[in-house]
């Protein structure tokens, strides 16, 4: 059976001498695995709709639950992030936590539009770094299931408290912390708590316009961070390699 579909290919491994899986989030059938026969040959012709991070039109070809690509369609190659290593690995960073969200055989349409609007943003718009990583981390949470308790302090309700629970998922005061609870805290001023509610609650089209001094914006960075990776309970190589890239040794 053949099926039609537009995809973005989240990761690409080598199979067989010159064939190459590759793992597509796709808009009707969720996450996809699916060989690719030559691509790994020189002058492949599906070399450049099947790269990581190209948006294409794929027509696959299933058979006894597994899937082969027929042919392939360029869409979007977001070529400017391409060009600039830095956005490249933030880029392929969301793509590795948007397969670990994923699931197969189930269509999700908000994740496959959070991961293209963020590459485009990386791609084409004049925005922090940071504001587009906090985006994708935070809205990722919240579609695999974790979204935070933004409301007000758990305990008495006070609307602006100091901390945010990265290991509970939600806001705490001072004053009403146990001193003998566990958990890692970090500190959260009213500015970023508003930008954290905006980016859970917003459009889906709407989840850049809000603004930070870029101090509190590297600060919502850092939080956002943290609590994806305490919520999958995972770190990320990807992520990993993003920041390495900020290092300078002595």
């Amino acid at each position: 059976m053949y099926v039609t579909t537009q995809g973005l290919v989240l990761r690409v491994c080598p199979y067989n001498d010159s064939d190459a899986m590759l793992t597509i989030l796709t808009a009707k059938l969720g996450r996809v695995l699916a060989k690719v026969r030559g691509l790994r040959r020189k002058n492949s012709p599906m070399s450049a709709p099947c790269q990581l991070l190209a948006l294409a039109e794929f027509t696959l070809f299933e058979y006894k639950d597994s899937y082969t690509v027929n042919e392939a369609h360029s869409v979007e190659l977001f070529t400017p992030l391409r060009r600039d290593l830095q956005k490249l690995s933030l880029g392929t960073y969301f793509a590795q936590a948007a397969e670990i969200i994923a699931q197969e055989d189930m269509p999700n349409p908000e994740l496959l539009s959070l991961i293209l609007n963020s590459l485009y943003a990386l791609s084409q718009m004049d925005m922090p770094e940071e504001k587009i990583k906090a985006v994708v981390e935070l809205r990722l949470a919240c579609l695999a299931g974790y979204t935070p308790d933004l409301y007000g302090c758990h305990s008495c309700g006070e609307p602006t408290p100091e901390c945010f629970d990265i290991s509970e998922g939600r806001l705490e005061c001072a004053r009403c912390r146990s001193g003998i609870s566990g958990g890692i805290r970090m500190p959260v001023s009213a500015g970023i708590l508003d930008a954290m509610r905006y980016i859970c609650a917003c459009h889906p089209k709407k989840l850049f316009s809000f603004d930070l001094p870029i101090e509190s914006m590297q600060q919502l960075s850092s939080i956002t961070e943290a609590y994806l990776c305490a919520q999958l309970e995972r770190g990320f190589s990807t992520l990993d390699f993003y920041k390495s890239l900020f290092y300078q040794p002595l």
